[in-house]
């Protein structure tokens, strides 16, 4: 890591450092907060509360790296024999991971990065090939939300015929939860020597994955009854103390735009239902939202691809060792690495193309 760089470009607050933008933003806000009418519209009064938070957090991590920098470049400047770098390669290693750390999280800056996110992954074409190439990914983001320091909780979850998971959607909680992983959103594929095939052959198989930021309660959104279809089902979840001895599991449709959501995690009807109409509600706010982006790319002249259903990333364990992004063309030969949660490599490759 070249020290003097990232001096200039934390010193000069370009770009995405640009701290100086963040403070006035924060000044902004804070005068909103000292209004006498401020607490009249407690929604939007939180809103700017989180927004204040979320401001302060990244400019605090911005001067403390800019500090943490200018301390060893002082250092550097007694002159640098090696008893000199020998003092600060200590420094020098963290400084690199905060900054790259920083360097990314800063990119998020959309509207609900800082939320948790609802991901869902649904088998594709292949069988039982591809219910446990879901397990396999179920763990793989198992393993990354718990690098990240993340909760995973399980709202609804439907078992292979044979082996593994037709689909499952899992909760997971954290800062930048959804901001981080909405870059996993589309079709995963794999490519492997099926361990369910007693000839060894080679095997293809899919599985969509969708993320959806998790949206507060109190989000106005339009739900009228009669474009909601209710059903009520039994559990079909594992054994133990996850089965449902009612029919408590709950499926809406919304009618309009065909989306179903579906929960079962709880043990109370009701809880099940008020689930699913939140994680309706926040498909129905993205859903405005990639239309609202589909109209700008229109108007822009933006082709690019973004669509549900387009194949985002392969997995290739056999005849050689492989995984690649088809987005930004990323790819490492360390297949059993990525499959256990170390995924970072391709979401800071799509946060960065994103920005460019």
């Amino acid at each position: 890591m070249n020290l003097k760089n990232s001096k200039s470009k934390l010193t000069n607050y370009g770009g995405h450092f640009d701290v100086d933008t963040k403070k006035l933003k924060i000044e902004k806000l804070s005068n909103e907060m000292n209004k006498t009418n401020f607490w009249d519209n407690q929604k939007e009064s939180e809103k700017v509360i989180n927004e204040i938070n979320v401001l302060k957090t990244k400019v605090s991590k911005i001067e403390t790296l800019k500090d943490k920098i200018n301390s060893s470049l002082e250092i550097l400047d007694l002159g640098e024999d090696s008893e000199v770098l020998e003092l600060i390669s200590n420094d020098l290693t963290e400084i690199s991971n905060n900054y790259k750390e920083l360097e990314l999280e800063v990119l998020l800056n959309g509207e609900y990065d800082s939320n948790n996110c609802i991901l869902e992954i649904h088998s594709g074409a292949g069988g039982t090939e591809s219910c446990d190439w879901v397990t396999m990914l179920l763990r793989m983001y198992t393993r990354y939300a718990e690098r990240k320091n993340y909760k995973v909780e399980v709202i609804d979850q439907v078992e292979g015929e044979e082996a593994g998971l037709k689909s499952i959607s899992i909760l997971i909680k954290g800062e930048n939860a959804y901001g981080y992983l909405k870059s996993e959103k589309g079709v995963h594929r794999l490519v492997r020597i099926s361990p369910f095939d007693s000839n060894k052959r080679r095997h293809t198989s899919f599985a969509s994955v969708l993320v959806t930021p998790e949206i507060n309660n109190d989000i106005e959104i339009d739900l009228k009854e009669t474009d909601l279809k209710i059903d009520v089902y039994r559990s079909s979840g594992a054994g133990g103390q996850h089965v449902n001895t009612t029919d408590s599991a709950v499926r809406i449709t919304h009618i309009p735009t065909k989306i179903v959501v579906t929960c079962q995690n709880e043990r109370s009807q009701i809880k099940n239902k008020e689930t699913a109409l939140k994680i309706l509600k926040s498909k129905l706010v993205l859903l405005k939202l990639e239309q609202k982006k589909e109209e700008i790319d229109k108007i822009n002249g933006n082709k690019q691809a973004n669509e549900f259903g387009s194949q985002i990333r392969s997995y290739v364990m056999h005849p050689y060792s492989l995984v690649k992004d088809h987005r930004t063309n990323v790819e490492t030969s360390n297949v059993s690495k990525v499959l256990d949660g170390e995924i970072d490599l391709f979401i800071n490759a799509y946060l960065k193309m994103e920005v460019e």
